[in-house]
């Protein structure tokens, strides 16, 4: 017998309690669950990239492709297709409708464009030093996982003066071949280097990203072997995550002061924290998942659910809140409607030192895409600032 029964409405409350916290439970549990694999996905490199532009039809000087933010953006750019076995180069728009987009068709590289149903887009559009019709040579960097690719490219007139190119992440050295004809008519010889988990250079044990907390040895390594090879002045410049690295390589490398002159940084990640919260909303993580994927990716006891050998330091990633210590020029160059990362973080860093920060907004470019966008503008931009350099 039940001596003390309870109410029914105090067993109505008891159950929705029970059935609240089943839920809350089952909540907790699938926001650590997307948490996680949003970490892991933000510092592993990718094996394969998404294939998210339709290809509806070409001709011997057009491809039709479906309507995307990308291929909506005028420009030259280049499309890889059929899972990156083909490569070609396209340039402004010539027609649109309600669903599709056609381009002129600058050439194939490789591969069967007519067979091809689906690519994606790409801003590297030159695939070698040899596209561009320059000498260069191919080199070795010494880092501290091995030998590490890169190209180096000649000026007309030999001089101390170098550039070092450094990629963003999930793309290769390909990427800053843009960057070469303005500083080569600068006189600049161009060091367009891999690093470590890149594809191309030696991958680091635990195979994942540092987001620039650790690729920024790699850069060290390529600012050595330029000094070893009559470099006396050295101008850093990096895209995207390319960004975060070559800040990093400019305070923490132990060079001589004087030997790096300048940064320029192409639609960089000045802070990881508002580039992850903005690419968690953008994946709709709420509030507490997005400071969960910081939280996983900065504290040590984590690491073996992300797979990293070290925690990132992501504060010392903040080039905002550590904007005091910056001592060489920088260009800055940030597309408005970026779509990846927000040009938040560098409107702020070039508001809080405008004695070093030479600060320049673009509209319509997308991310990492701004020479293809207007050429002109981007490498009258670099030179004019060279020439302030000097």
């Amino acid at each position: 017998m039940n001596r003390h029964p309870l109410p029914a409405g105090f067993r109505a409350i008891v159950t929705t309690a029970v059935i609240a916290g089943i839920a809350l439970t089952a909540f907790t549990l699938a926001t650590a669950t997307v948490s996680v694999l949003f970490a892991r996905a933000v510092v592993t490199p990718p094996r394969r990239r998404e294939q998210d532009v339709r290809i509806l039809a070409s001709t011997p000087t057009t491809v039709t492709l479906s309507r995307t933010a990308d291929s909506l953006t005028p420009g030259r750019y280049s499309l890889w297709f059929s899972a990156d076995t083909g490569h070609a180069r396209v340039g402004e728009i010539v027609g649109n409708d309600s669903t599709s987009v056609t381009r002129m068709l600058l050439g194939v590289d490789f591969g069967d464009l007519e067979a091809a149903t689906r690519g994606r887009w790409s801003g590297w559009f030159f695939l070698s030093p040899a596209d561009l019709g320059l000498r260069y040579a191919d080199v070795q960097v010494p880092t501290e996982f091995g030998p590490a690719p890169a190209w180096v490219v000649l000026p007309e007139a030999s001089g101390g003066r170098w550039m070092i190119g450094v990629h963003g992440r999930a793309v290769r050295r390909e990427e800053t071949l843009r960057s070469v004809p303005v500083f080569r008519a600068a006189g600049y010889t161009s060091l367009l280097i891999s690093y470590r988990n890149d594809g191309d250079a030696p991958s680091s044990p635990d195979r994942r990203y540092g987001l620039g907390d650790t690729e920024w040895e790699d850069v060290a390594a390529a600012i050595r072997y330029a000094c070893a090879h009559g470099a006396t002045r050295i101008v850093l410049m990096g895209w995207s995550m390319g960004g975060a690295t070559v800040l990093q390589a400019a305070m923490r490398s132990p060079v001589e002061p004087g030997v790096i002159i300048g940064l320029v940084l192409e639609s960089p990640v000045v802070d990881w924290g508002t580039a992850l919260d903005y690419q968690g909303a953008a994946y709709h993580l709420p509030g507490f998942a997005r400071w969960a994927v910081r939280q996983l990716l900065s504290r040590k006891g984590a690491r073996w659910l992300i797979g990293q050998a070290e925690a990132i330091n992501l504060g010392r990633l903040d080039l905002v809140t550590r904007a005091a210590e910056l001592q060489v020029p920088i260009l800055l160059m940030h597309s408005i409607d970026d779509g990846y990362v927000p040009d938040t973080a560098s409107r702020a860093l070039a508001l809080a030192r405008p004695d070093l920060v030479t600060w320049e907004e673009f509209t319509v470019a997308r991310h990492t895409k701004l020479w293809n966008y207007d050429p002109d503008r981007w490498n009258s931009m670099i030179a004019d600032w060279l020439v302030d350099l000097d």
